[in-house]
């Protein structure tokens, strides 16, 4: 999305993917079933090139996860059909399923205002952020990066 959003010439397409509903002509509408939601939102909203309703695809999990592992996509969210809405809230009723992904990839900075080490790929290409890592790592982070000599580009640490 960096890349995406750095440049109008790029051939990135963005879509805006619409999954729920919680406010309708003023009201909450939290209190709904996810099913009752999800169809207050297909009546509301018309889908557009760069809106989209996701879709509620109802059992065959298993199937479904290992296409979203095929499109090497994130994951998806399993949501009882009768859940409410709960903001700000960790509930059952929503499990994220992660399809993790791995590679290998280098240090190229430290973000100081929120702990995060800044990742690139060995061309140089940006990675992203990791953000949580076990204290005893983050220590052993701080202090092989004050070894470092300053001439040097990237660090790579052992696991």
């Amino acid at each position: 999305m960096m890349e995406r959003f750095s440049s109008n010439n790029n051939p990135y397409f963005i879509q805006y993917c619409v999954y729920d509903i919680i406010q309708y002509n003023g009201e909450r509408v939290t209190s709904l079933s996810l099913v009752k939601r999800k169809e207050l939102l297909a009546n509301v909203l018309e889908p557009i090139e760069n809106i989209v309703l996701t879709p509620f695809i109802e059992g065959y999990v298993v199937e479904y996860f290992n296409l979203v592992k095929q499109q090497e996509l994130e994951g998806i969210v399993l949501k009882r059909k009768d859940s409410k809405y709960q903001i700000n809230k960790r509930s059952n009723d929503w499990l994220t399923v992660i399809n993790y992904q791995y590679a290998d990839v280098l240090i190229s900075g430290i973000r100081k205002d929120k702990f995060g080490a800044v990742l690139c790929f060995e061309d140089g290409n940006y990675a992203g952020v990791m953000e949580f890592m076990p204290p005893s790592d983050k220590r052993k982070l701080y202090s092989t990066m004050k070894k470092v000599d300053e001439t040097d580009k990237y660090i790579k640490i052992d696991q």
